[in-house]
């Protein structure tokens, strides 16, 4: 069976102003979600699960489908404030969707084999894709999943810090744990994170999370039931989110098993605010003049 690639596109893009997920990035208006889903084809993968919001489903799909059909399979899960919640009153005051991790509960019917799942809004580039599926392929199961490590020097922004998750990562290259740096640029060409007041060195090699898992079959169950555990301590706090690094991280915690970080050299880069847009159409239209993908991306 081939891979299946997961791409959260539910986000309400409340920073971002516009619904950045549908786009144009590209020379004939291809979003950023068309380079993953053409990398993930190229790579071996054989159905893509997207997460919508059910309110934009009808454009969402009149701009996918045409392009996708007989290239790759589809599925469209819609998130809902209102599933997995069981009897429990959902507080009034509570609009924010659940999170990541919920994000994927709810391809609970869609989803029984491994997966890899990404952002919609981040471009991760074509080794990151080969590398996933070389892994379902040949290595996931039940205990062993695995994160696309990114190098932190392919990730930074030209226009100011960014906020990034250093792997920490053990002597077999398993992730420990992730920690959270708010505040990292380059400074006097060495990269640097600011906390406290004081300013810490981060070698330029150091592996940082762009939120690009594989997951086994076993991850569904999982989150499920960790979901239940969320909702009796959260469920009343308005800003509280079950997100998909803190699953993963009670996997380890939970010593159900070990998550690999395999590094990739690709460049990442995405969108988080309007500023980042001409930046992300330079980056592409240079990687189209360059060869790396067609100008007309579908043909």
């Amino acid at each position: 069976m081939k891979p299946t690639l997961v791409i959260l596109a539910a986000g309400m893009a409340s920073r971002y102003g516009g619904m950045k997920q549908v786009e144009g990035f590209g020379p004939n208006g291809e979003t950023i979600m068309d380079y993953s889903i053409f990398d993930a084809i190229k790579a071996g993968f054989g159905k893509v699960v997207f997460i919508i919001r059910e309110d934009f489903a009808e454009s969402f799909k009149a701009n996918f489908e045409p392009k996708l059909a007989g290239k790759i399979e589809t599925a469209y899960v819609y998130q809902k404030l209102e599933s997995f919640v069981g009897n429990r009153q959902i507080p009034a005051d509570r609009s924010k969707p659940w999170g990541t991790a919920h994000a994927l509960l709810c391809c609970k019917d869609v989803l029984k084999e491994p997966f890899a799942v990404i952002n919609a809004d981040d471009f991760y580039g074509k080794d990151g894709f080969a590398k996933a599926a070389d892994f379902i392929n040949t290595r996931v199961s039940d205990t062993l999943y695995a994160l696309i490590g990114y190098s932190l020097i392919n990730t930074l922004s030209e226009n100011g810090s960014v906020s990034r998750g250093v792997c920490n990562i053990d002597a077999e290259g398993n992730l420990v744990g992730i920690d959270e740096r708010t505040k990292i640029y380059s400074k006097d060409s060495e990269i640097v994170y600011e906390e406290d007041d004081k300013t810490t060195v981060l070698p330029a090699s150091t592996k940082v999370s762009m939120n690009f898992y594989c997951f086994g079959s076993s991850f569904i169950p999982l989150a499920e039931r960790l979901f239940e555990e969320f909702l009796e301590n959260e469920i009343n706090v308005p800003k509280s989110e079950f997100f998909i690094p803190k699953t993963a991280d009670k996997f380890i915690q939970q010593k159900l098993g070990s998550i690999e970080v395999i590094g990739t050299d690709a460049k990442w880069f995405g969108v988080t605010y309007k500023e980042d847009a001409p930046g992300v159409k330079e980056s592409i239209t240079k990687l189209v003049n360059d060869g790396e993908y067609p100008a007309s991306l579908w043909g």
